[in-house]
Parts: C-alpha cells; sequence; structure tokens
C-alpha cells in the first residue's frame, strides 16, 4: 500500500491518526530543529513537519525539489498550517531523486515563458495550476456526456483513418495503409450522420486532425473535436442542445471546481439562456456600420467577429444562417432562401468554438452540391450510398475542445489547454 490518503482528504477530524500519504517534494524550508516538506499529489499540498528527533530527518538531506516519496505520519490539527493540519513525518520512503536544478519551476516562484514550459511539459503539468486546468477539463467532459446521455444520445467511435477528404480541401494529412494513400480524418462528420441514420442520436469525443498553416493561440494540428448528430431534428434543435450543454457545464464546474478556479484567479460569469443570435446578414450590417467593407460571401474574421462581440455584450453568441456556398456540401440551404443555409457557428467573444447545422438528407441535392464545388460524387460513394434507404432529416455540431476550455479557464492559448499539444513546429514531448 502506497498511500492510505490524498492530501485533500487528511482533515482535523484525522487528527492523531497514522496516515500514509505519497506524493512530491514541491518545497522544503529547513529550520534547524526542524524541516518542512510540502508535498503535493494530483488533490493538492500538505506540511509535513520533520522533527530533528524522528527516524524521518537523515532521509530527507538526499531529497530534492520533484523527488518522490512515501510519507508515513501522523495527523496533526493546527490553525498555523497552510490547510489547518499537518503530518508529522515518523518516515519517510524515497521512490526517486530528481535532478537538480530542475529545467523548469514546479513551485511558481520563477515564471517561465509558454515555450520553455511546452518544452519541459511534464514538469509544466506538475504545476498547481495546470493540475487546475486538467480537473476543470475532465468536469467539462464528464458534463458533456451526462447531458447527452440525460437526452438518449449514445456514445460512438468513427474511423479516424479514412479514404478521402470529409469536406474536400487540401487540410489533410496523408498516411500509408497497407501500400496505399489513406489520411487522418479532419472530422467524423460523414460517419457521425451515417450513425444518426440508425440510431438517432450520437456523440463522439475524439482527435481529429488538419493540416493548417495557421500559428496562432486558437489553432492546433490535433485537437479534440466534440461532436454531435441528432436526427429528426434541424439546427434550431441542435442550437438549444449546445445552449444545455455549455450552461449545464459552467454548473458543475463552479459546483466541483471552486478550489481549481480560485488558484487560476479566474471566475467564471453567469450565463442565462437563450443566447444572442446574429445572422450573417445582420452581422454584415453592423460591420459596415463600423466602417468595414465587406460584402456578401466574405468571412469574418477576427477583427470583426471582436466588434460584433462587442456589440453582443456576453460572452457566447450565435451567428445564424451563412451564405450556403460558403458552407460544406452537407449543409442544408433555407428552403425560401437558398442562398442562405441552415447553419451556426457559436462564438466565444470572437473565437469561435462550435459550428453546425442542418444537414442535407436528399442524395440528389447532396451530389449536386458535390459538383458545385468541384468535388466527384463517386468519391463519395460510400457515404451516398445509404441516402438510397431512409436517410432521416438530421442536423448537428462539432465543438472544438481546447478553444472551450479558454473560456473555463482564463487561458490566453489553446496550447496551454492541451497536455501535449501538437502544431506546426512540434511533435514531441
Amino acid at each position: 500500500m502506497y498511500k492510505t490518503h490524498f492530501t485533500s482528504e487528511v482533515t482535523p477530524e484525522l487528527d492523531g491518526k497514522t496516515v500514509f500519504l505519497a506524493g512530491w517534494i514541491h518545497t522544503i524550508r529547513d529550520l534547524g530543529g526542524k524541516k518542512f516538506i510540502l508535498l503535493r499529489d494530483r488533490s493538492g499540498l500538505i506540511q509535513v513537519v520533520v522533527s530533528k528527533d524522528s527516524a524521518a530527518y537523515n532521509s530527507v538531506s538526499e531529497l530534492t525539489l520533484e523527488s518522490t516519496v512515501q510519507v508515513e505520519g501522523i495527523v496533526k490539527s493546527d490553525k498555523r498550517a497552510p490547510s489547518g493540519v499537518e503530518v508529522h513525518a515518523l518516515s519517510i520512503k524515497p521512490f526517486s531523486i530528481a535532478k537538480s536544478p530542475l529545467p523548469l519551476e514546479v513551485s511558481g516562484k520563477v515564471e517561465s515563458d509558454i515555450e520553455t514550459r511546452l518544452k519541459e511539459r511534464v514538469l509544466d503539468l506538475r504545476r498547481v495550476e495546470m493540475t487546475s486546468v486538467l480537473n476543470i477539463s475532465s468536469e467539462v467532459i464528464r458534463s458533456f456526456r451526462n447531458t447527452l446521455y440525460s437526452k438518449r444520445f449514445i456514445e460512438v467511435f468513427t474511423p479516424k483513418i479514412i479514404a478521402s477528404a470529409t469536406e474536400g480541401g487540401a487540410q489533410l494529412f496523408p498516411v500509408i495503409y497497407f501500400g496505399r494513400e489513406a489520411f487522418l480524418a479532419q472530422s467524423p462528420q460523414l460517419y457521425k450522420e451515417l450513425l444518426a441514420g440508425s440510431v438517432e442520436r450520437v456523440f463522439e469525443i475524439a482527435p481529429a486532425w488538419r493540416a493548417e498553416e495557421s500559428d496562432t493561440p486558437y489553432h492546433l494540428s490535433e485537437f479534440i473535436s466534440m461532436d454531435v448528430e441528432m436526427a429528426f431534428a434541424d439546427y434550431h434543435d441542435v442550437m438549444e442542445l449546445l445552449e444545455d450543454l455549455v450552461t449545464n457545464m459552467i454548473d458543475v464546474v463552479k459546483t466541483h471546481c471552486g478550489k481549481e478556479l480560485a488558484e487560476l484567479k479566474h471566475e467564471l460569469p453567469n450565463i442565462t439562456k437563450p443566447f444572442p443570435k446574429i445572422s450573417y446578414s445582420e452581422a454584415l450590417e453592423i460591420l459596415r456600420g463600423k466602417g468595414f467593407t465587406i460584402k456578401f460571401g466574405d468571412d469574418i474574421g477576427t477583427p470583426e467577429a471582436r466588434i460584433l462581440a462587442e456589440e453582443v455584450g456576453t460572452p457566447f453568441y450565435f451567428l445564424v444562417e451563412w451564405p450556403s456556398f460558403t458552407r460544406p456540401f452537407y449543409t442544408k440551404s433555407i428552403d425560401s432562401n437558398p442562398d442562405l443555409s441552415e447553419s451556426f457557428d457559436l462564438m466565444y467573444k470572437w473565437i469561435e468554438i462550435a459550428s453546425g447545422s442542418t444537414r442535407n438528407h436528399n442524395r440528389k441535392v447532396l451530389e449536386e452540391n458535390l459538383r458545385r464545388k468541384g468535388l466527384n460524387p463517386e468519391n463519395f460513394e460510400f457515404f451516398l450510398r445509404w441516402f438510397d434507404y431512409g436517410m432521416p432529416p438530421h442536423a448537428g455540431f462539432g465543438m472544438g475542445f481546447a478553444r472551450l476550455m479558454l473560456f473555463f479557464t482564463g487561458l490566453n492559448n489553446v496550447k496551454e489547454a492541451i497536455p501535449f499539444p501538437r502544431d506546426k513546429k512540434r511533435l514531441t514531448p
């Protein structure tokens, strides 16, 4: 048995009890007759007192910061201790002694730039702030799953090695698959549509890859995509679902991650439903009124999105009904105005964090859209053939997990929100 308790479980109620703890040496202070160790595990920090007359005293001299140890000790309630309780060591058993000096300061006394932090990522992940990010991430994912389970969605897994591009385009990573060329999936889009055509409501949390040249605080080459597809639904239905998902996540994080938010010095705002909706056409009028020269069909970039975010005044809002020709071939056009589509982007301030739409469920329309975009329907026969056998109306979205985490953590760069990010220049660690 390595441990009987996590550090967060050691409370004044255990006063006088013997416990076994295991973790990392966070700091050591030598005050002559006593040594004080801050021991860290995944749940937090606790002060360990090592008296000169204890059997543990001599073993402390070989310890370095980030060494891993087991501590056997007696719990003592003490209001002067950082958490109101401390452990008086009976014995300390080292497991591994860390090299000194450390390439990155884990205790936070010395700040490091992001490049150093990503290079020394395992040490960086041990920082209390990064542990907080990971704990919040886990609660966000848990809430996402639980909300969807409560609405009778099922979790699925789609292929990540595919024969052709999901949406066309050149942003693909090729791989050799038994002597022939294949690609890493940009999205589970086509497969989740087929699954919705079988079991109605599906979701997936999985990696996806895009060989984008963008090197910004908001782009990754490998990212976690949170995807949902829903039969017998349209874009209004899935926007309402997204509102439920986001507000439930906020409630869960506020309830379970108060300590982590405090460590990050981040406070989550109160968000109410429904989220504001701005149509693409309305957005153009707002931007033109602010002096932007922008025509129908132009993308709304970061400078424009910043202006719209100021106009809306809330963290989340929808940009809806984009021009049909700017959206993927599977996006349904509005029946009364085919130039516009039943589509949306969910924006967090000026950052797109989710994109979705009503999908076309008519094979003829899908083939026409493919040709219009310069794509050959024959290359999509694996997908199209099933639309001959009763494909229901359906809608869905994909949400970028790392971008969503910027809201929940107050971070400014998606590379900080992912344990081991992949971008144009980073393949290790």
